[in-house]
């Protein structure tokens, strides 16, 4: 009988010794201001890089520019009518390419990068201009407006691009080679 008691209590006292572990409090809690900040200072530079185009738009009344869907403008130099391609996944794309500031400077010139070959979408470029390429067709001449996220962002290219600097690229294909892979 004494040990059946002795049972009981020592299953009750572990049973009621055993509690679920405790969250650990963080030692320090963050507001997210840093990322509202960080927010707001890009949607400013958002809005004064969009007036600036719309500027530079504005002032050259010989020009048609189109606003892409991706949050650049551009306007054809030579621009092919007749139905041919445009690159898709895969293409091999050979261009040439300059890049300015938005006051006409040279950044780099076409001599200064040379023609290149782009596998689409295989390979690293801005994203601005990776998104210009897939609307052009071979013999096509386009220049392209960026805002500074469409092109080189917040680090630039650590060479000549400094930190948020949009820029302009006039673009021309030379050929597309299609990928026989599909």
């Amino acid at each position: 009988m004494i040990r059946a008691i002795l049972l009981i209590f020592t299953l009750a006292l572990s049973i009621s010794s055993c509690k679920s572990p405790e969250a650990r409090k963080p030692i320090s809690q963050k507001t997210g201001s840093f990322i509202k900040i960080s927010a707001e200072r890009n949607k400013k530079l958002n809005a004064e890089e969009t007036a600036k185009i719309e500027s530079i738009i504005a002032s050259d009344t010989t020009k048609t520019y189109i606003a892409s869907e991706s949050g650049f403008w551009y306007y054809y130099n030579t621009k092919v009518e007749k139905d041919t391609i445009t690159p898709s996944f895969g293409d091999i794309v050979n261009f040439d390419y300059d890049v300015k500031d938005f006051n006409g400077n040279d950044i780099y010139s076409d001599e200064d990068i040379h023609p290149r070959d782009y596998a689409m979408d295989q390979e690293e470029l801005f994203t601005g201009l990776r998104e210009g390429l897939k609307l052009m067709k071979p013999g096509e001449t386009v220049t392209f407006l960026f805002p500074s996220q469409k092109a080189y962002g917040y680090y630039g290219d650590k060479n000549k691009i400094g930190t948020n600097t949009p820029v302009i690229c006039e673009v021309t294909v030379n050929s597309i080679i299609q990928n026989q892979n599909d």
